[in-house]
């Protein structure tokens, strides 16, 4: 398929999943998007084989059409993706069909259900069990599940999800459950109260509608929230006829209330800030590695960092290779965007991430940490608006990325001792 015969297409900007098919529409490849056209446009860019590998360069070529499907929002596009790629297997989503681990929601099976993530290879699917507890996590051995819903790629995106599916149909988890954040998690709504008959058959009506957002049934939910919200107007139970309406409302409006999340905790944190701190490691060029940390309000969230082997660098040019690395990681729309990104470096390497930054279409303020000889910060250079109140993070972020770096660095360089690749 080539730029001429996508441009014909008329992909709208909207939400959606996309297909990549073959022939008399054998599915290659399917993805999400934010925005279909832009997504799907970015296929068709000279930097391809550079930001998304050679196996993806196959695929468009031997892609004879796109078809899409619009999705309201960006969530349920996660989860039509995710149980399409289920269906289908297409040829070329190979990152979820290997041996590696991903995230899982699971339902448990108890009269008053939790909902978590948990490791793929952690269940038992035949017997649908979790065998072991999770590190830190209290229950008892075999726990039954009643539903399993991913494999989820990207646990960054699950996890985002949850919260906001947790916004509107609040449900157990580990952290409600621990004596000294149950009341908290009540009192903010993101947990029940499940003291009376009531409100216990309203959590597992909660349930039963995670369940059908998570299978992909939006319309299904809906109706049924529809039809409950004119059925308490007519017995005149109007309070409770609006709280269904509100969650109907949230579920139509979900974007919105990602954003007002989002403004909440600003305003409620005062000093939040999310940071992405980027290294790039070798020696004298061999095993290029690059890294992305995060650090959320000034803690690292691990289950965000991302490893790049660089493949498009020649040689010792740390430049070049933190190029490569933002732009693949800016081909991730899917990833949460950072308040401030952190380079190891100097004004070199602050341009170049300013016009990586550029080229997407983003604002997002850069902070180079300067280096002495003996590699320890020296200087920071940015917006001091930034830099002032959270320097204490930006070092940390900095020091970070610098210890993953070198750690994958080492391993890559292992594993080339030892003749793998």
């Amino acid at each position: 398929m080539t730029r001429s015969e996508f441009d014909v297409l008329g992909l709208p900007s909207v939400p959606g999943i996309y297909y990549f098919r073959e022939g008399e529409g054998k599915i290659l490849y399917i993805g999400k998007a934010t925005s279909l056209r832009e997504r799907v446009r970015s296929y068709f860019s000279a930097d391809l084989i550079a930001t998304r590998g050679p196996k993806l360069v196959d695929m468009v070529f031997l892609s004879t059409t796109v078809t899409w499907e619009v999705c309201q929002n960006a969530l349920e596009a996660l989860i039509v993706e995710t149980n399409a790629i289920k269906h289908h297997l297409p040829k070329y989503n190979t990152r979820e069909k290997d041996n590696k681990s991903y995230n899982c929601v699971v339902i448990t099976k108890e009269d008053f259900p939790r909902i978590f993530l948990v490791r793929q290879r952690d269940i038992d699917w035949q017997k649908k069990i979790l065998p072991h507890a999770p590190r830190g996590k209290q229950w008892n051995t075999g726990q039954k599940v009643q539903a399993i819903f991913g494999p989820f790629p990207s646990g960054a995106a699950i996890r985002e999800g949850l919260k906001i599916l947790r916004r509107i149909f609040p449900y157990r988890d580990f952290s409600s459950l621990q004596k000294d954040r149950e009341v908290f998690y009540r009192q903010i709504g993101l947990a029940p109260d499940l003291r009376t008959e009531e409100v216990q058959k309203k959590y597992k009506e909660n349930i039963t509608r995670i369940k059908l957002f998570l299978s992909g049934k939006f319309a299904e939910l809906r109706t049924t929230l529809e039809k409950q919200m004119q059925d308490l107007a007519f017995e005149e139970a109007f309070e409770d006829a609006q709280i269904v309406k509100d969650k109907l409302f949230a579920l139509n409006h979900i974007q919105d209330i990602s954003l007002l999340k989002r403004d909440d905790r600003v305003v409620e944190t005062r000093s939040f800030m999310r940071f992405e701190a980027y290294d790039i490691a070798h020696i004298s060029g061999t095993s290029m590695v690059g890294v992305m940390v995060v650090a959320e309000n000034g803690v690292v969230q691990k289950d965000d960092y991302r490893k790049f082997i660089i493949r498009t660098v020649l040689g010792a040019n740390d430049p070049a290779a933190l190029r490569e690395v933002l732009m693949r990681r800016f081909n991730h729309p899917e990833w949460e965007l950072p308040r401030a990104i952190v380079v190891d470096g100097n004004n070199v390497q602050k341009k170049v991430a300013e016009a990586v930054i550029r080229e997407a279409g983003l604002s997002i303020p850069v902070i180079a940490v300067v280096k002495n000889e003996k590699h320890k910060p020296k200087g920071l250079l940015g917006k001091e608006s930034i830099i002032i109140p959270h320097k204490q993070t930006i070092l940390l972020v900095n020091d970070e990325a610098h210890r993953f770096a070198v750690a994958f660095h080492k391993k890559k360089r292992a594993e080339k001792s030892l003749g793998k690749r």
